[in-house]
């Protein structure tokens, strides 16, 4: 390994229920260790998350419920784990904004804590989008093989955009041809979704609740009802969610959010706008 280290380093992955750290649950967790010397052990943990593991879920990671239906539970192993990281530095890929948090989150349903004290981390993900860029300056170099004159000029943006796209539906033979099947190659239709991204979705129900989040899966209608998770209502409409989210925020706080027999999606580009 091209890294000299002066203390062990704990390279780790999370397979989980979901993405929110602060409701799902471990599954599954690889860890290799490396120690000074380059000697190096891997340790695997499979966990029984003592709750259903979600078909999305499954569809990534390809683990189901019979899978761990005999396993044990994460707080039956924690003297392991402990044992697994114990001294070491961290690293990983988005290791700081989902393996960490999952982990210290399951370290506290245990009735302990994962202690983070002292440890530095190495992050693959931040190197790759530190050293990769993905602006538009960097497109026109790879699809183009020229570089952004005039770059942050509207115009010189515009037409090295168009550049871009013509390189992109040739450099990809099975991309679409025709604006509406591009549109949904660029935005996936989202089961349930209310927006473009899913921020926001329909319950069983039939009432908006977010689709992200610590509050994933919360009404909007109850949220704004409540002093204290209105300020979370109010806090996203501070930050970059796009007009769809806010416009249906609004309506919440608003108190005028209709439920799904009720809503008659504005035409697109409305901030309101379903997805």
């Amino acid at each position: 390994m091209n890294l000299k280290l002066t203390r062990p380093l704990a390279v780790f992955d999370i397979e989980s229920t979901g993405t929110n750290w602060e409701r799902d649950r471990i599954i599954d967790l690889a860890v290799v260790r490396i120690e000074p010397d380059g000697t190096r052990q891997t340790v695997e943990f499979r966990f029984n998350p003592e709750m259903p593991i979600p078909p999305a879920a499954t569809a990534v990671h390809g683990i189901r419920d019979e899978d761990v239906r005999q396993a044990p539970r994460f707080r039956d192993r924690t003297a392991e784990v402990v044992r697994a990281f114990e001294g070491c530095d961290l690293a990983g890929f988005n290791i700081w904004r989902f393996d960490v948090p999952m982990l210290q989150q399951e370290f506290k349903r245990a009735g302990s804590a994962f202690d983070m004290t002292g440890r530095k981390m190495v992050d693959a993900q931040r190197v790759y989008h530190q050293k990769e860029k993905r602006d538009l300056t960097a497109a026109v170099l790879f699809y183009c093989g020229e570089s952004h004159e005039g770059a942050h000029g509207a115009r010189a943006d515009a037409e090295a955009t168009l550049r871009v796209i013509e390189k992109q539906l040739e450099r990809y033979p099975d991309l679409p041809r025709e604006v509406v099947p591009l549109d949904r190659f660029c935005f996936p239709p989202v089961a349930d979704g209310v927006d473009r991204e899913g921020k926001v979705r329909w319950d069983a129900e039939g009432d908006m609740v977010l689709g992200f989040g610590k509050y994933q899966g919360a009404k909007l209608r109850a949220l704004a009802a409540d002093r204290d998770n209105r300020k979370y209502l109010e806090w996203m409409l501070r930050q970059n969610f796009g007009q769809q989210v806010d416009g249906l925020i609004k309506l919440a706080l608003e108190g005028k959010l209709p439920r799904k027999a009720e809503w008659k999606p504005p035409a697109d580009g409305d901030p309101a706008a379903g997805g």
